[in-house]
């Protein structure tokens, strides 16, 4: 084989050996991302639920139906509360969601 030939054969050998590790790479972080889906997916369904149980509380608690939304400029429970007051609550529901996705499983 001549000197040519030979550096096109062994460059496309690597272009081969590098185009497989690559594969092999994306093939490995597709397994690792498939096999997180159903921990983080868990981890969502139970936050969601999580709020779920917190608002039925708060509509037992405030005595308020459906038809209210607690985050409209205009409803009655936003109106009457300090703004103050609004920021610090809205600050302590993200702290505990960020605990609980933070919590291991």
């Amino acid at each position: 084989m001549s000197a040519p030939q030979s550096l096109l054969q062994a460059a496309l050998q690597r272009l081969g050996a590098r185009l497989g590790s690559g594969l092999v790479d994306g093939a490995a972080t597709l397994a690792l991302l498939a096999q997180d889906a159903p921990e983080r997916l868990r981890q969502e369904l139970q936050l969601f639920w999580d709020e779920v149980e917190a608002e039925a509380e708060r509509i037992e608690r405030d005595g308020q139906g459906l038809t209210t939304d607690p985050h409209a400029p205009d409803s009655p429970d936003g109106a009457s509360q300090d703004p103050q007051d609004q920021i610090d609550a809205l600050r302590a529901k993200v702290a505990a969601m960020a605990r609980r996705l933070d919590q291991p499983s």
